[in-house]
């Protein structure tokens, strides 16, 4: 065979996805799926949390099951009250539903975690690691300018944040863990849900504008109850999911939104270690 005939040769045709790949890819969330994913890990919070105030109740001594229903719940309630308990909830409740949201989502769509574009869920590093600087400045932005539309969107009334509240009132010791849970598990897991499997799930359904808006808006909706409800903080939170699901698609990695989710959540907490609480 000559060189021309060699030239003239037909392109080969491109390698065919792997088996793991093209399995990976059939097993999309679905949009219950992941709601329901989601719906799960912040129940499993609120149905933990008594579970493991009773438990430490009943190994500090605390709390004595023979006093009848009515007294264990008196003694919960007193022993709930005390802020350092609580943190140790937490911690303890925070970590429960994180490790084992994190095991089922592993569980059901294992090949997703290392496809970097969706649907997968971006556990790879980014397509350019400078990414992480736009990561970290948009952790520092977000609760500085965040806090000031929440300031002029509530028009003077005060606004409380129950684990802001929990933080300074707890004792020094305690709110190292409480910081490295809000700062570091607390981001993992919440990157997952909602710029993972729900955006994965919905960018299958409509166009990336609709499926960033809707699960900004989701994951803004979810923090409201620890917000008290208080509905001018929407606003900051959805810019700060849709500045997180903008790192997501452009970096081809969930890391840069994990680092921006975290030094935002941990620049929001610095005052727990500043504030003097004149108890102690």
């Amino acid at each position: 065979m000559d060189v021309m005939d060699t030239c003239n040769l037909p392109a080969p045709l491109p390698r065919p996805p792997s088996p793991s790949v093209r399995q990976s890819l059939a097993r999309v969330p679905s949009l219950w799926a992941a709601l329901g994913l989601i719906a799960f890990y912040f129940l499993l919070q609120a149905t933990s949390s008594l579970l493991i105030a009773l438990a430490i109740g009943l190994a500090t001594g605390f709390i004595h099951l023979q006093q009848g229903a009515g007294r264990v719940e008196s003694e919960l309630q007193t022993m709930m009250a005390q802020a350092d308990m609580q943190a140790i909830n937490v911690v303890l409740t925070v970590t429960l539903a994180a490790a084992l949201t994190l095991w089922l989502t592993w569980r059901r769509w294992p090949q997703l975690w290392s496809v970097s574009r969706p649907p997968g869920f971006g556990f790879t590093l980014p397509s350019n690691r400078l990414f992480l600087v736009p990561a970290v400045a948009v952790g520092l932005a977000a609760p500085l300018l965040g806090g000031l539309l929440t300031e002029l969107l509530a028009h003077g009334h005060a606004v409380t944040q129950d684990i802001q509240q929990l933080g300074t009132r707890t004792a020094l010791p305690l709110r190292v863990p409480l910081v490295l849970v809000v700062a570091s598990l607390g981001p993992l897991v919440e990157e997952l849900l909602f710029r993972g499997v729900l955006l994965s799930a919905l960018l299958q359904r409509w166009r990336v504008g609709w499926a960033v808006a809707s699960s900004s808006l989701l994951f803004a909706l979810a923090h409201l109850p620890g917000l008290q409800y208080q509905w001018f903080a929407l606003p900051d939170l959805a810019l700060l999911a849709l500045a997180l699901a903008w790192l997501r698609l452009r970096s081809g990695s969930i890391w840069p939104g994990i680092v921006a989710h975290g030094v935002n959540n941990l620049l929001a907490v610095v005052a727990w270690f500043v504030v003097i609480n004149p108890t102690r």
